[in-house]
Protein backbone atom coordinates (compact mmCIF):
# COMPACT_ATOMS: atom_id res chain seq x y z
CA UNK A 1 0.00 0.00 0.00
CA UNK A 2 1.37 3.39 -1.01
CA UNK A 3 1.39 5.89 1.83
CA UNK A 4 1.58 9.45 0.59
CA UNK A 5 3.88 11.67 2.67
CA UNK A 6 2.02 14.44 4.44
CA UNK A 7 3.21 18.02 4.00
CA UNK A 8 5.20 19.35 6.90
CA UNK A 9 3.78 22.38 8.68
CA UNK A 10 5.44 25.67 7.95
CA UNK A 11 7.48 26.89 10.86
CA UNK A 12 6.43 30.12 12.48
CA UNK A 13 8.31 33.03 11.02
CA UNK A 14 9.54 31.13 7.95
CA UNK A 15 8.93 32.41 4.43
CA UNK A 16 6.08 30.59 2.72
CA UNK A 17 6.42 30.08 -1.04
CA UNK A 18 2.76 31.06 -1.31
CA UNK A 19 3.76 34.70 -0.85
CA UNK A 20 6.04 34.46 -3.89
CA UNK A 21 3.11 32.94 -5.77
CA UNK A 22 1.07 36.00 -4.76
CA UNK A 23 3.77 38.39 -6.04
CA UNK A 24 4.08 36.57 -9.37
CA UNK A 25 0.28 36.54 -9.60
CA UNK A 26 0.32 40.34 -9.29
CA UNK A 27 2.86 40.56 -12.12
CA UNK A 28 0.79 38.14 -14.20
CA UNK A 29 -2.31 40.30 -13.80
CA UNK A 30 -0.24 43.36 -14.78
CA UNK A 31 0.23 41.72 -18.16
CA UNK A 32 -2.94 39.68 -18.59
CA UNK A 33 -5.36 42.49 -17.77
CA UNK A 34 -3.45 45.69 -17.07
CA UNK A 35 -1.42 45.99 -20.27
CA UNK A 36 -3.60 43.78 -22.49
CA UNK A 37 -6.90 45.50 -21.61
CA UNK A 38 -6.70 48.67 -19.54
CA UNK A 39 -3.92 50.32 -21.55
CA UNK A 40 -6.44 50.43 -24.41
CA UNK A 41 -8.19 53.29 -22.60
CA UNK A 42 -5.24 55.62 -23.19
CA UNK A 43 -4.47 54.28 -26.68
CA UNK A 44 -8.11 54.67 -27.81
CA UNK A 45 -8.13 58.32 -29.09
CA UNK A 46 -4.81 58.10 -30.97
CA UNK A 47 -5.65 54.69 -32.47
CA UNK A 48 -9.10 55.85 -33.58
CA UNK A 49 -7.54 58.76 -35.45
CA UNK A 50 -4.79 56.55 -36.90
CA UNK A 51 -7.23 53.97 -38.27
CA UNK A 52 -9.74 56.63 -39.35
CA UNK A 53 -12.74 54.95 -37.69
CA UNK A 54 -15.58 56.01 -35.35
CA UNK A 55 -16.68 55.11 -31.86
CA UNK A 56 -18.82 52.19 -33.02
CA UNK A 57 -15.84 50.55 -34.74
CA UNK A 58 -13.64 51.17 -31.69
CA UNK A 59 -16.34 49.63 -29.52
CA UNK A 60 -16.33 46.59 -31.79
CA UNK A 61 -12.54 46.45 -31.50
CA UNK A 62 -12.81 46.38 -27.70
CA UNK A 63 -15.60 43.80 -27.79
CA UNK A 64 -13.55 41.47 -29.98
CA UNK A 65 -10.95 41.44 -27.20
CA UNK A 66 -13.61 40.60 -24.64
CA UNK A 67 -15.09 37.90 -26.90
CA UNK A 68 -11.71 36.18 -26.92
CA UNK A 69 -11.51 36.61 -23.16
CA UNK A 70 -15.00 35.12 -22.78
CA UNK A 71 -14.14 32.03 -24.81
CA UNK A 72 -10.93 31.25 -22.98
CA UNK A 73 -12.21 32.21 -19.54
CA UNK A 74 -14.05 28.90 -19.46
CA UNK A 75 -11.53 26.90 -21.46
CA UNK A 76 -8.57 28.31 -19.53
CA UNK A 77 -10.10 27.39 -16.20
CA UNK A 78 -10.84 23.84 -17.35
CA UNK A 79 -7.36 23.38 -18.84
CA UNK A 80 -5.76 24.69 -15.65
CA UNK A 81 -7.79 22.25 -13.53
CA UNK A 82 -6.76 19.37 -15.78
CA UNK A 83 -3.13 20.15 -16.64
CA UNK A 84 -2.07 22.66 -14.02
CA UNK A 85 -2.21 26.47 -14.12
CA UNK A 86 1.52 27.08 -14.63
CA UNK A 87 1.87 26.00 -18.26
CA UNK A 88 -1.54 27.43 -19.25
CA UNK A 89 -0.69 30.84 -17.78
CA UNK A 90 2.78 31.06 -19.33
CA UNK A 91 1.72 30.03 -22.84
CA UNK A 92 -1.34 32.29 -22.75
CA UNK A 93 0.79 35.32 -21.83
CA UNK A 94 3.15 34.64 -24.72
CA UNK A 95 0.18 34.44 -27.12
CA UNK A 96 -1.27 37.70 -25.78
CA UNK A 97 2.07 39.48 -26.12
CA UNK A 98 2.57 38.38 -29.73
CA UNK A 99 -0.99 39.39 -30.65
CA UNK A 100 -0.45 42.87 -29.20
CA UNK A 101 2.69 43.34 -31.26
CA UNK A 102 0.73 42.38 -34.38
CA UNK A 103 -2.04 44.80 -33.35
CA UNK A 104 0.53 47.55 -33.74
CA UNK A 105 1.27 46.30 -37.27
CA UNK A 106 -2.40 46.35 -38.31
CA UNK A 107 -3.13 48.26 -41.51
CA UNK A 108 -6.88 48.34 -41.01
CA UNK A 109 -9.68 47.71 -38.56
CA UNK A 110 -10.20 44.08 -39.67
CA UNK A 111 -6.69 42.94 -38.75
CA UNK A 112 -6.81 44.94 -35.53
CA UNK A 113 -10.07 43.22 -34.53
CA UNK A 114 -8.58 39.78 -35.18
CA UNK A 115 -5.46 40.56 -33.16
CA UNK A 116 -7.45 41.98 -30.26
CA UNK A 117 -9.54 38.80 -30.28
CA UNK A 118 -6.38 36.69 -29.97
CA UNK A 119 -5.13 38.99 -27.21
CA UNK A 120 -8.38 38.30 -25.39
CA UNK A 121 -7.78 34.56 -25.68
CA UNK A 122 -4.38 35.02 -24.04
CA UNK A 123 -5.82 37.27 -21.34
CA UNK A 124 -8.52 34.80 -20.37
CA UNK A 125 -6.09 31.90 -20.48
CA UNK A 126 -3.76 33.59 -18.01
CA UNK A 127 -5.94 35.71 -15.73
CA UNK A 128 -8.58 33.11 -14.85
CA UNK A 129 -6.12 30.33 -13.97
CA UNK A 130 -3.89 32.62 -11.90
CA UNK A 131 -6.88 33.78 -9.83
CA UNK A 132 -7.95 30.19 -9.33
CA UNK A 133 -4.39 29.21 -8.45
CA UNK A 134 -4.51 31.50 -5.41
CA UNK A 135 -7.36 29.41 -3.96
CA UNK A 136 -4.97 26.46 -3.86
CA UNK A 137 -2.18 28.41 -2.17
CA UNK A 138 -4.25 30.29 0.42
CA UNK A 139 -6.69 29.03 3.05
CA UNK A 140 -10.35 30.21 2.80
CA UNK A 141 -9.88 32.98 5.37
CA UNK A 142 -6.96 34.39 3.34
CA UNK A 143 -8.36 34.04 -0.20
CA UNK A 144 -9.95 37.47 -0.34
CA UNK A 145 -6.66 39.04 0.73
CA UNK A 146 -4.65 37.04 -1.82
CA UNK A 147 -7.04 37.68 -4.69
CA UNK A 148 -7.10 41.36 -3.73
CA UNK A 149 -3.33 41.54 -3.99
CA UNK A 150 -3.41 39.92 -7.42
CA UNK A 151 -6.05 42.17 -8.98
CA UNK A 152 -4.03 45.14 -7.77
CA UNK A 153 -1.75 44.33 -10.69
CA UNK A 154 -4.26 45.99 -12.99
CA UNK A 155 -3.96 49.20 -10.99
CA UNK A 156 -0.19 49.09 -11.26
CA UNK A 157 -0.46 48.62 -15.02
CA UNK A 158 -2.91 51.52 -15.33
CA UNK A 159 -0.52 53.76 -13.43
CA UNK A 160 2.30 52.77 -15.80
CA UNK A 161 0.15 53.12 -18.93
CA UNK A 162 -1.12 56.55 -17.86
CA UNK A 163 2.45 57.83 -18.03
CA UNK A 164 3.92 55.59 -20.75
CA UNK A 165 1.24 55.87 -23.45
CA UNK A 166 1.09 59.71 -23.66
CA UNK A 167 4.91 59.85 -23.60
CA UNK A 168 5.17 57.41 -26.52
CA UNK A 169 2.45 59.30 -28.40
CA UNK A 170 4.38 62.56 -27.99
CA UNK A 171 7.53 60.89 -29.31
CA UNK A 172 6.04 59.06 -32.30
CA UNK A 173 2.99 61.31 -32.89
CA UNK A 174 0.52 59.69 -35.32
CA UNK A 175 2.35 56.35 -35.10
CA UNK A 176 2.46 56.43 -31.30
CA UNK A 177 -0.39 53.95 -30.87
CA UNK A 178 1.57 51.37 -32.89
CA UNK A 179 4.70 51.71 -30.77
CA UNK A 180 2.63 51.46 -27.61
CA UNK A 181 1.34 48.07 -28.70
CA UNK A 182 4.89 46.93 -29.55
CA UNK A 183 6.23 47.95 -26.16
CA UNK A 184 3.36 46.54 -24.13
CA UNK A 185 3.34 43.28 -26.10
CA UNK A 186 7.05 42.76 -25.44
CA UNK A 187 6.55 43.39 -21.73
CA UNK A 188 3.77 40.78 -21.57
CA UNK A 189 5.97 38.16 -23.22
CA UNK A 190 8.61 38.83 -20.57
CA UNK A 191 5.98 38.36 -17.85
CA UNK A 192 5.09 35.00 -19.41
CA UNK A 193 8.67 33.84 -18.90
CA UNK A 194 8.57 34.99 -15.25
CA UNK A 195 5.34 33.04 -14.70
CA UNK A 196 6.88 29.86 -16.11
CA UNK A 197 9.96 30.20 -13.93
CA UNK A 198 8.29 30.88 -10.58
CA UNK A 199 4.68 29.68 -10.51
CA UNK A 200 3.89 26.26 -9.03
CA UNK A 201 0.59 24.41 -9.39
CA UNK A 202 -0.10 23.67 -5.72
CA UNK A 203 1.48 23.83 -2.25
CA UNK A 204 1.45 20.01 -2.10
CA UNK A 205 3.79 20.05 -5.10
CA UNK A 206 6.37 21.64 -2.80
CA UNK A 207 5.45 19.75 0.38
CA UNK A 208 3.59 22.72 1.89
CA UNK A 209 0.18 23.55 3.27
CA UNK A 210 -1.77 26.58 2.01
CA UNK A 211 -0.92 29.89 3.65
CA UNK A 212 -3.02 30.34 6.79
CA UNK A 213 -4.16 26.73 7.07
CA UNK A 214 -3.68 24.99 10.42
CA UNK A 215 -2.78 21.33 10.77
CA UNK A 216 -6.28 20.40 11.99
CA UNK A 217 -7.92 22.38 9.21
CA UNK A 218 -5.70 20.67 6.63
CA UNK A 219 -7.19 17.29 7.30
CA UNK A 220 -10.73 18.61 7.05
CA UNK A 221 -9.95 20.67 3.98
CA UNK A 222 -8.42 17.71 2.19
CA UNK A 223 -11.48 15.60 2.94
CA UNK A 224 -13.85 18.28 1.64
CA UNK A 225 -11.76 18.90 -1.47
CA UNK A 226 -11.52 15.18 -2.19
CA UNK A 227 -15.29 14.87 -1.90
CA UNK A 228 -15.86 17.91 -4.11
CA UNK A 229 -13.16 17.51 -6.69
CA UNK A 230 -12.55 13.78 -7.04
CA UNK A 231 -12.51 12.96 -10.75
CA UNK A 232 -13.20 16.68 -11.27
CA UNK A 233 -16.97 16.68 -10.68
CA UNK A 234 -17.85 19.49 -13.05
CA UNK A 235 -21.52 19.24 -12.09
CA UNK A 236 -20.61 20.90 -8.79
CA UNK A 237 -19.71 23.97 -10.82
CA UNK A 238 -22.45 24.12 -13.44
CA UNK A 239 -25.31 23.01 -11.19
CA UNK A 240 -24.55 25.48 -8.41
CA UNK A 241 -27.32 28.11 -8.12
CA UNK A 242 -25.01 30.28 -6.03
CA UNK A 243 -22.39 30.34 -8.78
CA UNK A 244 -24.99 31.33 -11.38
CA UNK A 245 -26.09 34.16 -9.10
CA UNK A 246 -22.47 35.26 -8.84
CA UNK A 247 -22.20 35.03 -12.62
CA UNK A 248 -25.22 37.32 -13.11
CA UNK A 249 -23.70 39.92 -10.81
CA UNK A 250 -20.36 39.57 -12.57
CA UNK A 251 -22.14 40.25 -15.87
CA UNK A 252 -23.44 43.56 -14.53
CA UNK A 253 -19.97 44.48 -13.30
CA UNK A 254 -18.36 43.64 -16.65
CA UNK A 255 -21.02 45.58 -18.55
CA UNK A 256 -20.91 48.71 -16.39
CA UNK A 257 -17.26 49.17 -15.52
CA UNK A 258 -15.95 48.54 -19.04
CA UNK A 259 -18.12 51.35 -20.42
CA UNK A 260 -16.47 53.71 -17.95
CA UNK A 261 -12.98 52.37 -18.59
CA UNK A 262 -13.23 52.43 -22.39
CA UNK A 263 -14.73 55.93 -22.64
CA UNK A 264 -12.80 57.59 -19.80
CA UNK A 265 -10.00 59.07 -21.87
CA UNK A 266 -12.02 59.68 -25.04
CA UNK A 267 -14.68 61.60 -23.08
CA UNK A 268 -12.29 63.78 -21.12
CA UNK A 269 -10.05 64.52 -24.12
CA UNK A 270 -12.53 64.78 -27.00
CA UNK A 271 -15.71 66.04 -25.29
CA UNK A 272 -14.57 67.81 -22.11
CA UNK A 273 -11.39 69.16 -23.75
CA UNK A 274 -8.77 68.23 -21.16
CA UNK A 275 -5.15 67.80 -22.37
CA UNK A 276 -4.08 64.20 -23.00
CA UNK A 277 -1.24 64.54 -20.50
CA UNK A 278 -3.65 65.66 -17.77
CA UNK A 279 -6.00 62.77 -18.47
CA UNK A 280 -3.07 60.38 -18.43
CA UNK A 281 -2.04 61.72 -15.04
CA UNK A 282 -5.60 61.31 -13.72
CA UNK A 283 -5.73 57.73 -15.04
CA UNK A 284 -2.38 56.99 -13.38
CA UNK A 285 -3.73 58.25 -10.05
CA UNK A 286 -6.73 55.93 -10.43
CA UNK A 287 -4.34 53.08 -11.14
CA UNK A 288 -2.11 53.80 -8.16
CA UNK A 289 -5.12 53.86 -5.84
CA UNK A 290 -6.49 50.77 -7.58
CA UNK A 291 -3.41 48.76 -6.62
CA UNK A 292 -4.83 48.58 -3.11
CA UNK A 293 -8.54 48.35 -3.97
CA UNK A 294 -8.67 44.60 -4.40
CA UNK A 295 -6.64 44.01 -1.25
CA UNK A 296 -8.88 46.38 0.70
CA UNK A 297 -12.19 44.94 -0.44
CA UNK A 298 -10.94 41.36 -0.53
CA UNK A 299 -10.07 41.65 3.16
CA UNK A 300 -13.40 43.38 3.81
CA UNK A 301 -15.23 40.41 2.27
CA UNK A 302 -13.16 37.96 4.34
CA UNK A 303 -14.43 39.56 7.53
CA UNK A 304 -17.91 40.85 6.68
CA UNK A 305 -19.10 38.51 3.96
CA UNK A 306 -18.88 38.42 0.18
CA UNK A 307 -22.34 39.84 -0.57
CA UNK A 308 -21.83 42.83 1.71
CA UNK A 309 -18.58 43.67 -0.06
CA UNK A 310 -20.04 43.25 -3.55
CA UNK A 311 -23.15 45.34 -2.76
CA UNK A 312 -21.15 48.22 -1.32
CA UNK A 313 -18.71 48.29 -4.24
CA UNK A 314 -21.54 48.27 -6.79
CA UNK A 315 -23.21 51.21 -5.03
CA UNK A 316 -20.00 53.25 -4.96
CA UNK A 317 -19.32 52.56 -8.64
CA UNK A 318 -22.87 53.57 -9.48
CA UNK A 319 -22.11 56.95 -7.90
CA UNK A 320 -18.79 57.16 -9.77
CA UNK A 321 -20.33 56.52 -13.20
CA UNK A 322 -23.19 58.88 -12.38
CA UNK A 323 -20.73 61.69 -11.69
CA UNK A 324 -19.34 61.28 -15.22
CA UNK A 325 -22.87 61.36 -16.58
CA UNK A 326 -23.85 64.57 -14.77
CA UNK A 327 -20.56 66.16 -13.62
CA UNK A 328 -19.70 69.57 -15.07
CA UNK A 329 -16.31 70.44 -13.59
CA UNK A 330 -12.82 69.06 -13.25
CA UNK A 331 -13.24 68.63 -9.49
CA UNK A 332 -16.21 66.31 -10.09
CA UNK A 333 -14.21 64.25 -12.58
CA UNK A 334 -11.31 64.04 -10.13
CA UNK A 335 -13.68 62.84 -7.40
CA UNK A 336 -15.08 60.14 -9.69
CA UNK A 337 -11.57 59.11 -10.74
CA UNK A 338 -10.50 58.64 -7.13
CA UNK A 339 -13.70 56.77 -6.30
CA UNK A 340 -13.13 54.45 -9.25
CA UNK A 341 -9.58 53.82 -8.09
CA UNK A 342 -10.84 52.89 -4.62
CA UNK A 343 -13.24 50.28 -6.03
CA UNK A 344 -11.80 49.44 -9.44
CA UNK A 345 -10.60 45.86 -9.02
CA UNK A 346 -12.48 44.82 -5.92
CA UNK A 347 -15.30 42.75 -7.40
CA UNK A 348 -12.97 40.38 -9.33
CA UNK A 349 -11.09 39.76 -6.07
CA UNK A 350 -14.29 38.98 -4.18
CA UNK A 351 -15.63 36.81 -7.00
CA UNK A 352 -12.42 34.77 -7.18
CA UNK A 353 -12.53 34.19 -3.42
CA UNK A 354 -16.24 33.32 -3.45
CA UNK A 355 -15.77 30.79 -6.26
CA UNK A 356 -13.26 28.92 -4.10
CA UNK A 357 -15.59 29.14 -1.10
CA UNK A 358 -18.43 27.44 -2.96
CA UNK A 359 -16.66 24.51 -4.67
CA UNK A 360 -13.27 24.12 -2.98
CA UNK A 361 -9.76 24.96 -4.17
CA UNK A 362 -9.41 22.12 -6.71
CA UNK A 363 -12.37 23.28 -8.79
CA UNK A 364 -11.82 26.99 -8.12
CA UNK A 365 -10.20 27.73 -11.53
CA UNK A 366 -13.13 26.09 -13.36
CA UNK A 367 -15.70 27.84 -11.13
CA UNK A 368 -14.09 31.23 -11.62
CA UNK A 369 -13.85 30.51 -15.32
CA UNK A 370 -17.57 29.72 -15.47
CA UNK A 371 -18.71 32.93 -13.81
CA UNK A 372 -16.18 34.89 -15.86
CA UNK A 373 -17.96 33.78 -19.04
CA UNK A 374 -20.90 36.03 -18.12
CA UNK A 375 -18.46 38.73 -17.02
CA UNK A 376 -16.91 38.53 -20.47
CA UNK A 377 -20.33 38.68 -22.10
CA UNK A 378 -21.05 41.90 -20.23
CA UNK A 379 -17.71 43.30 -21.41
CA UNK A 380 -18.59 42.39 -25.00
CA UNK A 381 -21.97 44.11 -24.99
CA UNK A 382 -20.91 47.23 -23.08
CA UNK A 383 -18.40 48.75 -25.55
CA UNK A 384 -20.57 48.13 -28.64
CA UNK A 385 -23.63 49.69 -27.01
CA UNK A 386 -21.64 52.62 -25.61
CA UNK A 387 -19.93 53.32 -28.94
CA UNK A 388 -23.24 53.16 -30.80
CA UNK A 389 -24.93 55.54 -28.35
CA UNK A 390 -21.99 57.95 -28.64
CA UNK A 391 -22.19 58.01 -32.44
CA UNK A 392 -25.99 58.35 -32.53
CA UNK A 393 -26.38 61.02 -29.85
CA UNK A 394 -23.04 62.77 -30.27
CA UNK A 395 -22.14 62.51 -26.58
CA UNK A 396 -20.69 59.96 -24.19
CA UNK A 397 -22.86 60.98 -21.22
CA UNK A 398 -25.79 58.67 -22.04
CA UNK A 399 -23.42 55.69 -21.95
CA UNK A 400 -22.27 56.68 -18.46
CA UNK A 401 -25.92 56.87 -17.34
CA UNK A 402 -26.48 53.32 -18.58
CA UNK A 403 -23.36 52.15 -16.73
CA UNK A 404 -24.51 53.81 -13.53
CA UNK A 405 -27.93 52.19 -13.71
CA UNK A 406 -26.41 48.75 -14.24
CA UNK A 407 -24.13 49.22 -11.22
CA UNK A 408 -27.01 50.14 -8.92
CA UNK A 409 -28.93 47.11 -10.20
CA UNK A 410 -25.94 44.99 -9.20
CA UNK A 411 -26.01 46.49 -5.71
CA UNK A 412 -29.65 45.45 -5.31
CA UNK A 413 -28.99 41.95 -6.65
CA UNK A 414 -26.05 41.48 -4.30
CA UNK A 415 -28.29 41.58 -1.23
CA UNK A 416 -30.02 38.41 -2.48
CA UNK A 417 -26.73 36.51 -2.72
CA UNK A 418 -26.26 33.60 -0.34
CA UNK A 419 -23.16 34.10 1.74
CA UNK A 420 -20.57 31.37 1.03
CA UNK A 421 -19.26 31.54 4.56
CA UNK A 422 -20.43 32.92 7.87
CA UNK A 423 -19.10 36.47 8.35
CA UNK A 424 -16.64 36.91 11.19
CA UNK A 425 -16.88 40.23 13.04
CA UNK A 426 -13.66 40.67 14.91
Amino acid sequence: MNIQPQPEPVKSGSFHYGYLIAVVSVITVVGALGFARFAYTMIYPNMMAGLGVGNTEMGLLASSNFFGYLIFSLAGGILASRFGPRVVIAVSLLIAGLAMIFTGLAGGIGVAIAMRFITGLGSGGSNVPVMGLLSSWFAPNRRGMAAGMAVGGSGLAIAIAGILVPAVNQTYLAEGWRYNWYILGGLIMGIGIIAWLFLRNSPEEMGLRPVGESESATGLGKKVNQEKASALQWSLVYQSKELWHLAALYFLFGFSYIIFVNLYSAYLVREVGLPEGTVGYMWSVAGLIGIFSGFLWGNFSDYFGRKTGVALVFALQGVCFGIFAFGTGSSAFWAATILFGLTSFSIPAIMAAAAGDYVGSRLAPAAFGMITVLFGLGQMIGPILAGYLADVYGTYTLSFKVASGAAFLGAIGSFLLKSPEKPRHY
